[in-house]
């Protein structure tokens, strides 16, 4: 099989390409990033692109199965409306070219809280994308709502500080689906659950369906 993604320069992102990389059922890589990243592999085509102008890189947004681990912060962003243009206008353009371009299978990597009703920004922001993406019908598609992740050297404040908060509760054994995972266990996740030709058509893991799919 052939993975194309993008948001492959996150910690999540780069988890996965790692992992698809040593997957013996992946025959190629497609990572689509603003500048050069990876070491070069026999396995992986490394394409610079401009994510303004993503309808020109079409060609490249090929294969079985296109993921999405982008996303920023509002704080590396500068304003809700730049960080709306990554979160949402760059991964909706890449699902509809990857529809275009007849790739059955999509992966999302979404947030625990997404909702289109939420009244906080972000989570609201993360449920439109989700129903945008639906509504583009294809034939797997798998959204991943993660609780807190646990990013190595993360700049993040926000989220070291709601990981602290959720490994003390988790210790006076408080909100146990909700404990922080780390980017190694949400790739593998989110690398299987893309593979499982088992599930429906729309697959949605919230906390407590990834915590299953370790477990198992």
């Amino acid at each position: 099989m052939k993975a194309v993604i993008i948001g492959c320069t996150g910690a999540t992102g780069r988890e996965l390409v790692l992992q698809l990389l040593a997957d013996p059922k992946i025959s190629q890589v497609i990572v689509l990033v603003r500048r050069p990243f990876f070491s070069p592999d026999p396995k992986l085509l490394e394409v610079e692109v401009d994510f303004d102008k993503l309808e020109e890189y079409r060609p490249y947004i090929i294969g079985d199965i296109a993921f999405s681990t982008l996303g920023t912060t509002l704080a590396a962003a500068g304003s809700k409306e730049e960080q709306w243009v990554v979160d949402y206008d760059y991964q909706l353009k890449y699902a509809a070219l990857a529809k275009l371009n007849k790739i059955p299978n999509f992966v999302l990597l979404s947030s625990a809280q997404a909702s289109k009703t939420s009244r906080f920004y972000y989570s609201r922001m993360k449920g439109l994308l989700e129903d945008a993406i639906q509504a583009l019908d294809f034939k797997k598609l798998t959204i991943v709502r993660p609780g807190p992740i646990d990013r190595p050297n993360t700049d993040r404040k926000g989220e070291k500080i709601a990981v602290k908060a959720i490994n003390f509760l988790n210790k006076l054994g408080l909100l146990k689906t909700y404990k922080p995972i780390s980017t190694m266990d949400l790739a593998m996740v989110i690398k299987d659950a893309a593979m499982d030709k088992k599930h429906r058509e729309i697959d949605i893991y919230n906390p407590k369906e990834i915590w299953e799919e370790l477990d198992q």
